[in-house]
């Protein structure tokens, strides 16, 4: 368990299966909606706004398959108080009074954009606090939430991959239904991201891309979302290590303006069941190398 700013609460938590059905876990790193109070009190906007953010009710939508064989991954602070889906040490120095250890990534592009393990700012580009916050909070958030969940992931995809010879993570996202740009296109109803194929063997978003057709969703490659950080971190094909991101369009499953499901909810989650039911069935030397299953 871990305490929230008197909050108390696990700040993840892992779904194993009784029975596994295949080497796939899904993932939900940005579908936490557990604020701690101090954070509302430094935040310069509300609480409404500050969840447009999160990938809302994406944890539920997948929470079926661990019934079925696979284990579910959950995060359940917000990802505008620290995101998982980062490099661990991605700062914007002007958040922050005091020096950033030297080790400290300032210069990406998601730290330019406001979007750091730290966000500045929530999706829609408000940001978020009132004052600059210590480098000590920064660094505690990370060592006490983000470091753990990293930590607990890892040991899952390693015993997963001892067990079986791979792995095959599905990170879980969902995005606004209409960009930020006017000029982008509209949004299909899922991206699917695998790094432009350097995350995961051709078969699984060619297997994504065919099921999610054949179950009426429109789908997309890598744009506007090739993949985060976890996506490109974890994923390896060439040691059996699989990672391929799903983004699904919010206005397939929600009202975005209420932030509540909507009429195709439990349908969706179906679909998702029905997906992670044809990924168990792609033979595992289609996947390209792999080790030998533990005895």
């Amino acid at each position: 368990m871990t305490r929230l700013d008197g909050e108390v609460s696990p700040a993840f938590e892992i779904v194993e299966p009784e029975a596994w059905r295949a080497p796939i876990i899904f993932n939900s790193p940005h579908s936490g909606s557990v604020y701690p109070e101090a954070f509302l009190s430094a935040s310069r906007i509300d609480l409404p706004t500050l969840r447009r953010s999160e990938d809302s009710f994406m944890d539920e939508l997948i929470g079926n398959v661990s019934a079925l064989g696979f284990p579910v991954v959950r995060v359940n602070f917000p990802r505008s108080y620290v995101d998982v889906n980062r490099e661990p040490y991605e700062l914007d120095p002007r958040m922050f009074s005091g020096r950033l250890p030297s080790f400290a990534n300032t210069r990406s592009m998601r730290v330019a954009g406001g979007l750091g393990t730290i966000p500045r700012v929530v999706g829609d580009g408000q940001e978020i606090y009132r004052e600059r916050l210590s480098v000590e909070d920064a660094l505690s958030r990370i060592e006490t939430l983000y470091k753990p969940y990293h930590r607990a992931l890892r040991r899952l995809i390693a015993k997963v991959h001892q067990n079986f010879g791979t792995v095959v993570l599905v990170d879980c996202h969902s995005m606004p239904s209409i960009g930020v740009s006017r000029d982008e296109p509209r949004r299909p109803d899922v991206v699917i991201g695998d790094r432009y194929g350097t995350s995961c063997a051709p078969v699984l978003p060619d297997m994504v891309e065919e099921t999610m057709i054949g179950l009426g969703y429109s789908v997309g490659r890598n744009k506007p979302y090739a993949g985060g950080f976890i996506t490109e971190h974890y994923g390896n094909p060439a040691s059996g290590l699989h990672v391929v991101q799903l983004e699904l369009n919010r206005a397939v499953y929600m009202d975005e303006r209420r932030r509540e499901k909507g009429p195709r909810f439990a349908q969706v989650a179906a679909d998702f069941a029905t997906l992670a039911e044809t990924l168990a069935n792609v033979p595992l030397g289609d996947l390209g190398p792999f080790q030998a299953a533990a005895e």
